[in-house]
């Protein structure tokens, strides 16, 4: 709920004419009913949200006279100010019409018939002085015009920039959406580059082998050769000593036979 300090500012008075219309012509109250919530409004009450829809409440209420002189100027003055005129109309066309009767017919038109048409217009005279004595000036009337104008523009900018900071804040969650999604596009697009990298250098490998792997196989090859070249020559010592051991087995036969024979021989 807002809070204005009273109702004779500006502000209070655009809301107290904003009551007075809701009241008589969107709530369709009578005259006198929506006169007594308007009273009641400029003089005492502090919440306008109790008679109406504004939600508004009021630090400091007028009190009597100075709620009921706001309540001539703004109320009276400004939405019944031709009633009253016709009213003091209605009242002078009777009394003229009671004095022209009592020219014509003396005897039918009493003396108290025309004191009453006397004192009825000197009341609406009275009452029209009492309306006419709270009538704003016309510079008050220009100043308020001018600051009702000057407030109007300003409540469309206000109105204008909350909708652009609406906007912008609006863009400004799309454009964070947007680099969100970017980034995530950005290390898609690395973890895809590091694949291909992978690839590439393992299908590099596999067409034209490392190096050092060459050259660890021509090692490898070597020292085949050397060992088959230790087993060729193991192997040839290996007859040699069978080649020599069967040569000295042989001699050894050999020699057994021939001491035999010459044993039996002497025998």
């Amino acid at each position: 709920m807002k809070t204005i300090p009273s109702l004779a500012s500006i502000e209070g008075r655009n809301l107290l004419h904003t009551a007075y219309r809701e009241l008589r012509y969107d709530r369709r109250n009578g005259m006198f009913s929506t006169l007594i919530i308007c009273w009641r409004i400029c003089t005492s009450e502090q919440s306008l949200f109790r008679y109406t829809s504004i939600d508004y409440s009021i630090e400091q209420p007028l009190g009597i006279l100075s709620g009921t002189s706001l309540w001539m100027q703004e109320i009276i003055n400004r939405f019944h100010f031709a009633t009253v005129n016709s009213f003091v109309y209605f009242g002078a066309a009777i009394l003229l019409v009671v004095i022209g009767l009592r020219r014509v017919f003396d005897s039918m038109v009493s003396d108290t018939l025309v004191i009453s048409s006397i004192v009825l217009e000197a009341m609406m005279l009275i009452f029209m002085f009492i309306v006419m004595f709270f009538t704003p000036s016309e510079s008050e009337d220009v100043q308020h015009e001018k600051d009702t104008e000057q407030q109007e523009p300003l409540e469309d900018i206000v109105r204008e920039i909350g909708e652009i900071s609406r906007d912008y804040a609006s863009i400004s969650v799309r454009l964070d959406s947007i680099a969100d999604n970017l980034e995530t596009m950005v290390k898609i697009q690395e973890e895809l580059t590091n694949a291909t990298h992978i690839a590439i250098r393992t299908a590099t490998a596999a067409v034209s082998p490392n190096p050092e792997l060459l050259q660890t196989m021509q090692i490898t090859t070597e020292a085949l050769k050397d060992l088959t070249r230790t087993i060729q020559q193991v192997t040839e010592a290996a007859k040699t000593v069978e080649k020599a051991g069967i040569e000295q087995a042989v001699r050894n036969e050999l020699a057994r036979i021939i001491g035999n024979n010459i044993q039996n021989n002497h025998a």
